[in-house]
């Protein structure tokens, strides 16, 4: 994250003594991405965080792939994945490559009895629906509707949902998930092309500190596996920190687009980035404004990435009958564009409403057996007139 923050007390200078009124040291840990050559935060705990009074149990949560290499575009109904009480129970993953697991979750209640921890992933989660406070031990950031959650691997989190119809559309990325380059200075500064700001980020606030000792439960993804892990002290007990690696928000709803004379091309629309995938917004914007502007995309051949387009408000123009919730994955060797009739009553309109999520992976997408379960069936034949 390209901005320096900083919450609660923390010493003048780095890696020197650091104590409490009372004279008790605080402990300092560097919480850093890309070894010690990207961005890093400081903390300063109050326990050591480093005593783990025993491992509970581990076991596998790696998905079941259902299609291995997969050439049929296909449509997933969101909304009939069950929701479950528990966070972690209700999270599927749909699709995924060596780069990321794309999913859905629909979590009823809050994490009141453990922790998580994502060793492995940057975590998107993108708020459909759904208004609670992610809780961090780097502080804590509301979220609702239209909220994206951008997590750093390693970070220790808890949900707070204030209601129980909650929906979820995430992303785990395996590699550091950044702002576009091409949007920001030298320094980091996002540009005055950018379509949002620093202004437009949701910062972690009210930092927790819990100077608790006793058994405390953090589960932990690492490698397909998920280890309960029994820790001595509360994992909320830094006092602060400063630095650039921490938890950060944004609704879609402070996207910029940008539109032009002709249609312009999904790039536009990017929102986040990685070296092997992207992360783009569709948000309400003015249509193109040339005399003869077709303002549906045209017809495009999927040569070097596998589209994912997840559907949260508005009617989609270019498609027929799309739900909020649905998600559709055009893969990599046919083309795809407009759904019949879409070209056509998109001349002379002025606007969409629409609002959706797009993920542009460079590798092809397996789907899962959870996948199957709320596909449709019949998407990949739409195109027929």
């Amino acid at each position: 994250m390209p901005i320096y923050h900083k919450l609660g007390n923390f010493p003048q200078k780095r890696h020197v003594v650091f104590q409490s009124p009372q004279g008790k040291h605080y402990y300092e840990q560097l919480f850093g991405t890309e070894g010690f050559n990207s961005f890093s935060s400081l903390l300063y705990h109050t326990h050591r965080p480093t005593q783990v009074k025993e491992i509970l149990k581990s076991y596998s949560v790696t998905p079941k792939i259902a299609v291995e290499k997969n050439i049929k575009s296909i449509l997933l109904k969101g909304f009939d994945v069950k929701a479950a009480d528990d966070f972690l129970d209700s999270r599927k993953t749909v699709l995924l490559n060596s780069d990321c697991h794309i999913g859905l979750a629909a979590p009823k209640q809050s994490m009141k009895t453990y922790f998580y921890k994502n060793a492995d992933a940057d975590e998107m989660l993108f708020i459909h629906k759904g208004k609670g406070v992610l809780r961090t031990f780097m502080g804590n950031i509301p979220f609702e509707y239209g909220d994206y959650l951008i997590i750093p691997r390693g970070m220790i989190y808890q949900m707070e949902f204030e209601t129980t119809d909650n929906r979820i559309f995430y992303v785990e990325s395996f590699h550091p998930l950044y702002t576009p380059k091409r949007y920001k200075s030298t320094s980091g500064q996002h540009l005055e092309h950018s379509p949002f700001c620093e202004r437009d980020f949701k910062l972690p606030q009210d930092l927790e500190t819990h100077d608790q000792t006793g058994d405390f439960l953090i589960k932990i993804k690492k490698e397909g596996m998920m280890h309960e892990v029994l820790y001595a002290s509360h994992p909320f007990d830094v006092v602060g920190w400063d630095g650039y690696n921490f938890p950060w928000g944004m609704s879609i709803h402070n996207f910029e687009p940008l539109t032009g004379r002709v249609h312009q091309p999904p790039p536009v629309h990017q929102h986040f980035e990685t070296p092997a995938f992207v992360i783009c917004s569709f948000c309400p914007r003015l249509y193109d404004y040339h005399p003869k502007a077709i303002p549906a995309p045209y017809n495009h051949s999927n040569i070097d990435s596998d589209e994912v387009l997840y559907y949260v408000d508005g009617e989609f123009m270019s498609r027929n009958d799309i739900k909020p919730g649905y998600i559709t994955l055009h893969p990599k060797g046919i083309p795809h564009g407009p759904a019949p009739g879409a070209m056509e009553r998109s001349i002379g309109q002025k606007e969409t409403l629409e609002l959706a999520v797009m993920v542009d992976t460079f590798k092809s997408l397996m789907v899962t057996e959870d996948a199957l379960g709320i596909d449709d069936g019949k998407y990949y034949k739409s195109w027929v007139e």
